[in-house]
């Protein structure tokens, strides 16, 4: 080999190779803009190839559809909605639950206002044929470990955890859906009515079930 030719190779910045978990961070984030841009349907995999900077055949190496990309990014949106909130929950006393209450509902409203709009694109699909979700699953597992940590601590009262989760994580996102279709961004005043309605309904200590007659 001409010693001109080999110098001038070894002058050329070598191509890294990234880590499995860099490029499909990437391709996703690449996906998720797009998405978000134009549809689900619109976004071509040659367009998230481009915008990623990598060539086609690594795409099919990680994801075999753009479906799978989109699973993937409910997995991180989900991952990324559990990690902000249980941040939230552990900056509280562990014996506070009250206060951990509160961490649950800014980590949570601050979440999804700031993720709404990959929310939106990602979970579009969403039917009553499929009323359970594994990523919804987990998130209600969060709160059902804070709601019976509380319970056996006595500080509220409760007849079915899960049921009180679904309650208060379902009405968290409405009101929140709701915010954003009346664009409001303040998480603050959410917070705020969020706690005091569900403070109320933990601490009421019975039923509200009218008392059978004698």
């Amino acid at each position: 080999m001409n010693a001109n030719v080999a110098a001038e190779r070894r002058s050329r910045p070598r191509r890294r190779t990234l880590p499995p978990e860099v490029r499909t961070d990437d391709l996703m984030t690449s996906a998720a803009a797009l998405f978000i841009a134009k549809g689900i349907e619109a976004t071509t995999i040659d367009e998230i190839v481009a915008r990623a900077g990598v060539a086609k055949g690594t795409f099919y190496h990680y994801f075999a559809t753009k479906t799978d990309v989109v699973l993937a990014l409910r997995e991180r949106f989900s991952q990324d909605f559990l990690s902000r909130v249980n941040e939230a929950i552990e900056a509280c006393p562990a014996k506070d639950f009250p206060a951990r209450l509160s961490g649950w509902v800014h980590g949570a409203v601050q979440a999804y206002l700031a993720n709404f709009k990959l929310h939106d694109v990602v979970f579009h699909d969403f039917s009553h044929s499929r009323r359970q979700s594994r990523e919804k699953d987990v998130v209600i597992a969060q709160l059902v470990a804070l709601l019976e940590a509380g319970q056996a601590a006595g500080v509220w009262t409760m007849p079915d955890a899960r049921m009180t989760a679904l309650i208060l994580f379902d009405g968290m996102h409405g009101v929140v859906d709701d915010a954003i279709a009346r664009e409001i961004r303040d998480p603050q005043p959410l917070c705020d009515i969020l706690l005091e309605l569900f403070s109320r309904m933990l601490s009421a200590g019975g039923s509200f079930l009218p008392k059978a007659a004698g």
